[in-house]
């Protein structure tokens, strides 16, 4: 059936799940049971701010609770509403399914622009918003855990940690109840580049296939590809930083609020990050031309396009003039279901949001296994990892030594060979295994099934598959 009209974003999320359904033929009964989203609570609560009583609206949907903690993130938007925050969490239950995270799939939201309030206003409205979810056991490690999102970091998760444990004082486990905390405060290294990594990483497994490069009509390596990052928060600072400075790739276009910059010999990065903290926007950045119109740098040449910012860029407005190849929704929802139809009569490859930003909720797991153990990743091993590395080389210069072996082994080496994996390097290595296992998984559908034309549908049909087997496991 062809979309004639542009749907919602849970209207995206829904004919998506709908179309892959299609093919597994469960139980009607256990379909609706996955596809429908099973509570939402929206609180109203009043904050006492620069002389007046200010009444705010919050969400928080479980999606499914076959896995248990639920786990989804919280954003502050003026956008939040119900039907987003559910579609979310429809995404998140999806989402841990393919990486295999153990989590059921939740979402929250606030209804409020960040940026209009002094930080300590801020701290208040989170800590009243905490305290709403909390005492409903909306906020608790065994049952429903956040994360960051978008409008929230680092500052907003050690707010609503710390107000959990004043209410749970007794709750030896309170750290887990929230995970993208600070270092300092119960988190783990690696986690505000987390998603920005997943991107790269996912695209590192794809280019170990030539034949799914060739799919989307590119070849060779990932070094040297053009690529067009839409929003450089967080998530596509981090990915457009690893792509160029490890992978080779030229960042030819930066779209943001403001407009957007394009340099086809390659924009760098750490430069255009410091220019909008400097200035707020990319409007005036030297050596690169200025486009007002950024939605219509997602049209530009380019080898991979990244949108990295809001759902529902890629629409029926401009899918037909996407140029890009390859698509890596690094946003939740970037696409909806009509552009996903026209860019997948084009040919257009997209590595699906459910994957390509899964290294979120990936190391959020790492975080949440961390404070459930009480002991810090690499803690106990390290050391004698180091040890049993410098015994070998220990040996092996001995016996260059007899042997009169020229040079022997180089400094470099030898630093890098004793180096024992410290929290952030096994947290990277648990990352990268579960992008190239999570890839393996859809993968395996895509090539194998003639009815599978493309990722997204291979992505929901393991997902899917994975959430009725657990409900089976529990006897429904």
């Amino acid at each position: 059936m062809q979309i004639q009209h542009e749907p919602s974003f849970r209207q995206s999320v829904d004919i998506m799940f709908n179309r892959a359904a299609a093919l597994l033929h469960l139980p009607d009964g256990l379909e609706e049971k996955i596809r429908v989203c099973n509570s939402t609570y929206t609180v109203r609560f009043g904050v006492r701010l620069r002389g007046q009583i200010h009444t705010f609206t919050g969400y928080r949907a479980v999606h499914s609770e076959h896995m248990e903690p639920v786990k989804g993130g919280i954003r502050y938007a003026l956008s939040v509403n119900q039907d987003e925050v559910e579609a979310l969490a429809a995404l998140m239950t999806y989402k841990c399914a393919l990486v295999e995270a153990p989590y059921g799939g939740s979402k929250g939201g606030l209804c409020i622009d960040p940026r209009a309030w002094e930080e300590d206003e801020l701290e208040r409205i989170t800590r009243r918003f905490a305290y709403e979810l909390v005492k409903r056991d909306l906020i608790n490690p065994s049952q429903n855990v956040p994360a960051p999102d978008m409008g929230t970091g680092e500052r907003e998760m050690a707010w609503i940690a710390d107000q959990y444990r004043r209410m749970a004082t007794t709750d030896i486990n309170a750290r887990a109840c929230v995970t993208g905390k600070p270092l300092n405060a119960g988190g783990i290294a690696g986690r505000t580049e987390a998603t920005g990594r997943g991107v790269q990483y996912a695209l590192r497994e794809m280019f170990r296939h030539p034949e799914d490069v060739a799919e989307a009509h590119l070849s060779g390596k990932l070094g040297g590809k053009r690529v067009i990052v839409q929003g450089l928060g967080n998530v596509g600072y981090h990915a457009a930083k690893f792509l160029s400075e490890e992978d080779g790739c030229l960042i030819t276009g930066i779209i943001e609020r403001d407009g957007a910059i394009l340099d086809p010999s390659g924009l760098p990065v750490e430069r255009v990050r410091a220019h909008i903290n400097e200035t707020g926007g990319v409007r005036g950045f030297p050596g690169a031309t200025y486009v007002a119109d950024g939605s219509s740098a997602l049209c530009e040449d380019c080898d991979i396009l990244i949108p990295a910012a809001m759902e529902g860029v890629i629409n029926l407005s401009n899918a037909h003039s996407i140029k890009a190849p390859l698509i890596v929704e690094a946003a939740n929802g970037p696409t909806t279901a009509g552009a996903d139809e026209v860019l997948r009569s084009k040919g257009t490859i997209i590595l699906p949001d459910m994957y390509a930003n899964a290294g979120g909720v990936t190391v959020s797991y790492f975080e949440w296994v961390k404070n459930l153990s009480h002991i810090r990743f690499g803690r106990m091993q390290r050391r004698q990892e180091e040890a049993r590395h410098q015994l070998l080389v220990d040996e092996l210069e001995r016996i260059g030594g007899q042997m009169k072996f020229p040079g022997g082994l180089s400094d470099a080496f030898k630093q890098s060979y004793l180096h024992g994996a410290g929290e952030l390097e096994l947290v990277r290595s648990g990352l990268d295994d579960t992008m190239r296992e999570a890839y393996q998984s859809m993968r395996a559908v895509w090539r194998n099934r003639a009815d599978v034309t493309d990722l997204r549908l291979a992505a929901y049909v393991v997902s899917i598959d994975r959430v009725a087997q657990s409900y089976r496991a529990l006897g429904l």
